[in-house]
Parts: structure tokens; C-alpha cells; sequence
């Protein structure tokens, strides 16, 4: 197979994912929480537990496609308008500031467990 191709493969068992959607639909595959990156947005994780029991780290990049709103210019994070979700590993809340990390927690509405 063209590694090319892959989306993901399991650290720990191999499997393969060819695609972000494979991916996302698997059930294999939950949420886990998302390890930010200050210096540059982009380069933070998501964290994702498999069901082989390891935890795979995917880059915020790879699923930059499941957003189109707006990308703010002003990050806001250390200041009185920031709630501090992005410092928490495992908040879910979707952030109400206009902040240049706030596409961040929009992505992570799709990446959550769905109740």
C-alpha cells in the first residue's frame, strides 16, 4: 500500500485508516482530548483512544478541512476574556470568544463523542 495514501496507522496494533472520514466513522476509534501548541496552532493534537488501548496523536492540520468559519486574527488566551478551554486536555465546550484558537473547539464539536 502507498503510505502516501494513509490517513493514520495504529502506533500499536498497525491498523490502517485511509482517510480522515474512514477515520471519524470508525467506532474503534473515541475522542480523548486535544494538546495545545501556542507556538503554532496548527501543530497541537487531537488525541484519539483505539481499542488496541493506545492513544493516537493526529495533527490539528489533518482535520483543519472539517471547518469553514471564520479564522480570527487575535489570540486572547492569558487575558480576562479567556474561559481557558485550550488549556484544559479534555474540555469539550466550544469557546465564545473571537480568538485565533477558537476554530480549534468548533473542530472539536465534530471530533466528540456523540451522546
Amino acid at each position: 500500500m502507498d503510505n502516501a495514501k494513509v490517513f493514520k496507522t495504529c502506533s500499536s496494533c498497525g491498523f490502517i485508516w485511509d482517510s480522515l472520514q474512514e477515520f471519524l466513522d470508525d467506532d474503534a476509534v473515541d475522542y480523548a482530548g486535544y494538546q495545545v501548541s501556542f507556538l503554532e496552532l496548527e501543530t497541537g493534537f487531537f488525541l484519539f483512544n483505539h481499542t488496541c488501548g493506545t492513544t493516537l496523536a493526529v495533527g490539528v492540520d489533518a482535520f483543519h478541512s472539517l471547518y469553514d468559519g471564520p479564522v480570527f486574527l487575535e489570540r486572547v488566551v492569558g487575558t480576562d476574556k479567556c474561559p481557558g478551554y485550550c488549556l484544559e486536555r479534555m474540555s469539550l465546550e466550544p469557546c465564545p470568544v473571537k480568538c485565533e484558537c477558537a476554530f480549534v473547539r468548533e473542530i472539536i464539536q465534530v471530533l466528540k463523542p456523540h451522546s
